[in-house]
């Protein structure tokens, strides 16, 4: 298959690099002005996670194509969702088509998403990568599934083609109720931690403040407190979130008890603890604040503790 990536960040990468080795053509859509335009390879530190549970620890080098053709089998987008109408644009002008899997935090409601969407083939997924790119390292982790919309729920005619190049990268696939609902509540317990972390931490130091977080019961409880408020933003959004209790179950037991779990949690699978500690794009990481803040400010949802910890955040970055 050949599969157009969008930019050079690190979820692009990272799930490029793992389609090219199943031996699939992967090409990168990069203006001729961007400063990573030069980069032809990466130097990938993985911890991969798709063969062993604790993760294997690979290097490698991932070859970077640019784009060179005006139709792909798969086009991937992972971009804050307030870049999405650029992209779409620069794809237009540049006359490049295919199948958009948009792997991004989007707030907005599929009504907006269609209208953003134009017409245009597309699929909504989410990642379960992370890590950090710094000039031609990527320093990442890698996990065994990805989230994606259920084929009931979209119009893509190559559906069965992309299960199989997840199934070709060892990757499994898993299929939420519904994918945009999803993403928001991710949106939310994300907006939810990491304002806490923030709160709490150095906020220079995402590495560090994710650190804290990981090993404090007490921070962690507060941080379980603050998702119990941002999933009630999401809910005056119309959604039920019954539809989510496997995804909520966690945050519901009583913080006494949840709180010392999720510690352990962290101590012991490397994975999760890894793709915490390095993740420190703050334009990401403050995009989904922002939105779940202004979003539950505007509907007037009673969010104390999450709203204190943004606030506090803010004014840390402000200093």
């Amino acid at each position: 298959m050949e599969i157009l990536i969008v930019g050079l960040g690190v979820i692009g990468s990272i799930y490029g690099y793992a389609f090219q080795k199943s031996g699939n053509k992967t090409e990168h859509f990069l203006r001729k002005n961007s400063p990573k335009a030069a980069i032809t390879d990466l130097n990938v530190q993985m911890l991969d996670g798709r063969k062993n549970p604790k993760g294997t620890q690979i290097q490698d080098v991932y070859k970077v194509n640019h784009f060179s053709k005006k139709e792909y089998d798969f086009i991937f987008v992972s971009v804050p969702s307030g870049s999405l109408a650029e992209v779409i644009k620069n794809l237009d002008e540049a006359g490049i088509s295919g199948t958009f899997i948009l792997a991004c935090g989007i707030w907005e409601s599929r009504q907006k998403l269609d209208e953003l969407m134009s017409g245009k083939p597309y699929i909504l997924g989410y990642p379960v990568a992370g890590g950090n790119l710094e000039q031609t390292g990527l320093n990442s982790c890698l996990f065994d599934h990805f989230i994606l919309e259920q084929e009931k729920n979209t119009q893509i005619k190559n559906y069965r083609q992309l299960v199989k190049l997840f199934a070709d990268c060892q990757i499994k696939l898993e299929q939420p109720y519904d994918a945009l609902e999803w993403i928001w509540l991710h949106m939310a317990i994300n907006a939810a931690v990491v304002s806490v972390a923030g709160k709490y931490g150095d906020i220079k130091n995402p590495t560090a403040s994710a650190e804290q977080l990981m090993n404090s019961p007490k921070i962690l409880a507060e941080a379980i407190r603050a998702i119990r408020e941002t999933s009630k933003i999401v809910a005056s959004r119309g959604v039920k979130l019954k539809h989510y209790n496997n995804e909520l179950l966690a945050y519901k037991l009583p913080t006494f008890i949840s709180a010392p779990i999720m510690k352990k949690m962290f101590a012991q699978n490397i994975l999760s603890r890894k793709i915490m500690t390095l993740h420190n794009n703050f334009n990401d990481l403050f995009y989904v604040c922002k939105t779940l803040y202004d979003s539950g400010k505007k509907e007037k949802v009673p969010a104390p503790i999450f709203y204190d910890a943004y606030e506090k955040t803010i004014e840390k970055l402000q200093e």
